[in-house]
């Protein structure tokens, strides 16, 4: 499939998303929405991606909806227009927050309004000090369409996401490694290369366990420990019964580097 507004790439079992719109600091126009959902719904069906990397080119991640292309729009819209054009607009959060593979954000930029929530949607980030978050949402009297409610807190804890969200101030790029924000805090000499380095060591684990991992972390935001405790249990059989733990058990044997195939 061929996308106007995103480059996407794979390499050593890593898909790679850039964000392709330089020149508009990576803003989300409908085009791009449209081509991240296409691709994110590609790499969920490709069994040799193994993890996703999102980044942006240039010099921004992604400064959010792009105010010359969507946002007049928009504010002609009926509210259910505008009810209908979120939904499909957060079909790319539910698409990153679902998509059974690993993901990581490498923030080599700016990160505002649906870029920062773009980037909270996946599961890791990795940032140099180039990286800059800023909810932005209240600076135009609007607020989050695209999950950057639910997902900020979880991620910084209640306190910090109001005082970011209700006051617009920007998080830089040391205050975001502190916080938790970013995994971790790079020199922009190396963010490609200390992501990959990440991407590379996930992609050679497990794929099975990995992605039920994944699962359980996000069930685990939703359900009681005791329920929590008997999905462990089936996922864990689940493992159990694969050729990856038999592969593991014969590497350890023979003192060797497990080889992961996903079965």
């Amino acid at each position: 499939m061929k996308y106007q507004t995103i480059i996407l790439e794979k390499k050593e079992k890593i898909a790679t998303i850039t964000l392709n719109r330089p020149d508009r600091l990576n803003a989300l126009n409908e085009q791009m929405i449209e081509d991240l959902i296409g691709a994110i719904e590609a790499i969920e069906k490709d069994q040799d991606a193994r993890v996703l990397v999102l980044t942006g080119a240039g010099r921004a991640f992604c400064s959010g909806g792009d105010m010359v292309d969507v946002e007049p729009k928009v504010a002609h819209f009926s509210s259910e227009a505008v009810r209908q054009y979120g939904r499909h607009w957060q079909k790319v959060i539910l698409g990153l927050h679902r998509l059974s593979k690993p993901t990581i954000a490498m923030v080599n930029g700016v990160a505002v309004g649906g870029g920062f929530d773009i980037a909270l949607a996946c599961d890791m980030r990795v940032g140099s000090e180039n990286a800059k978050f800023i909810v932005g949402y209240t600076r135009i009297g609007v607020i989050s369409d695209l999950g950057g409610t639910w997902l900020l807190p979880r991620i910084i804890g209640m306190a910090k996401a109001a005082e970011f969200t209700f006051t617009s101030d920007p998080i830089e790029a040391k205050e975001a490694e502190k916080i938790g924000l970013l995994n971790k805090l790079v020199h922009a000499s190396e963010l490609e290369t200390k992501t990959m380095e990440l991407a590379r060591k996930i992609a050679k684990g497990p794929p099975i366990a990995i992605r039920l991992d994944k699962l359980q972390f996000y069930k685990g935001l939703e359900i009681d420990l005791e329920t929590a405790l008997d999905f462990e249990i089936a996922c864990s059989s689940i493992t159990v019964a694969s050729q990856d733990f038999r592969e593991a058990l014969a590497a350890f044997s023979e003192r060797r580097e497990p080889r992961f195939e996903g079965r």
